[in-house]
């Protein structure tokens, strides 16, 4: 039987399962929903669409009926999911599953949503590629100093901070003003709080990289041995744009560049495995740098047994 939560909605903890990609963030959350009375929240930019099932490495829908996910195959893949939606739909979930005295439990590896979700967010205008393009040519004529000066005049509280050399931030910070209306500072104050509710924050890993390599490449294999070129070819034929955000994801663009003709099949394998340790690398780099973070090493993660880290949350309710 499910452990039961009694404690107000607001002090019902939200468990973060993260960590580099296969270390087995899906299995850990699962056997936390058997034991405690919780729902789960995907935190992976990849899951959100539908049809992209084997370069995404999405549970299949046997497993997904007996462990709901909420935030998996809500988007097609012709359409965007920002930091932004994440926000505000993971936002209103976890406030639904806490007054419904559960426990939310938010597993995934795309960290800037994990971010977002304990600092809260400011929403600024999208770049605009055309007002960039026109920033950047004024800059070219009349040089970085002068735009610096154009900021002054705009948004003199950004100016002050920002270095009048600084061609990047400059950029940026026009951008928003002139395409938003309004100056930086009132982008912040309007900043999107997070929910109030204690963070669980626990990072699967390995202690030799060596072995989260050797998975890497073998779960990459595992995509290739189940289809992975039809599903690229079925979405391509299916209306899917292959310069879509999703097709951008690992695996699929490694894909998209043999189907063209443009490498061999060692060479797809060699790109994606290759990009996937890169995101593992940059996945840890980031771990590292936060606060109050609960390390699990090792145990338990080739065998996919967590009952031991079970326990632990429990001790937090």
């Amino acid at each position: 039987m499910k452990r039961q939560l009694s404690l107000a909605p607001e002090q019902i903890p939200i468990v973060c399962i993260m960590g580099p990609t296969a270390t087995g963030k899906t299995d850990a959350a699962a056997q936390l929903y058997e034991s405690v009375d919780a729902e789960i929240i995907s935190v992976d930019s990849s899951l959100v669409y539908t049809g992209m099932d084997i370069g995404t490495a999405k549970p299949d829908p046997d497993f997904l009926t007996n462990y709901p996910h909420h935030l998996v195959n809500v988007r097609q893949p012709n359409e965007n999911y920002s930091v932004a939606d994440f926000f505000k739909d993971c936002s209103a979930l976890i406030k639904d599953i806490t007054e419904r005295g559960k426990m939310p439990v938010l597993a995934g590896g795309t960290m800037f949503y994990f971010n977002a979700l304990e600092r809260g967010l400011t929403e600024l205008p999208q770049a605009d590629q055309e007002l960039r393009a026109r920033i950047t040519s004024e800059a070219e004529s009349l040089g970085w100093s002068a735009l610096h000066q154009r900021l002054a005049v705009l948004d003199p509280r950004s100016a002050e901070r920002i270095d009048s050399m600084d061609a990047q931030r400059i950029q940026r910070a026009l951008e928003i003003v002139l395409s938003g209306g309004k100056p930086v500072a009132e982008y912040n104050a309007s900043r999107k709080l997070p929910p109030p509710n204690p963070l669980i924050k626990i990072a699967l890993s390995f202690s030799d990289r060596a072995v989260l390599h050797e998975r890497i490449g073998r779960r990459f294999d595992i995509m290739l041995d189940a289809g992975l070129e039809s599903e690229v070819r079925g979405l391509l034929d299916n209306g899917v744009d292959a310069d879509a955000s999703s097709m951008r994801m690992i695996g699929y663009r490694q894909m998209l560049e043999y189907i063209r003709g443009e490498i061999d099949a060692d060479r797809m394998r060699e790109k994606g495995v290759v990009a996937t340790r890169q995101l593992a690398k940059r996945q840890l780099t980031w771990l590292r740098n936060q606060s109050n973070l609960l390390w699990w090493v090792d145990h338990g993660l080739e065998n996919k047994e967590f009952q031991d880290l079970v326990t632990l949350v429990e001790q937090f309710i």
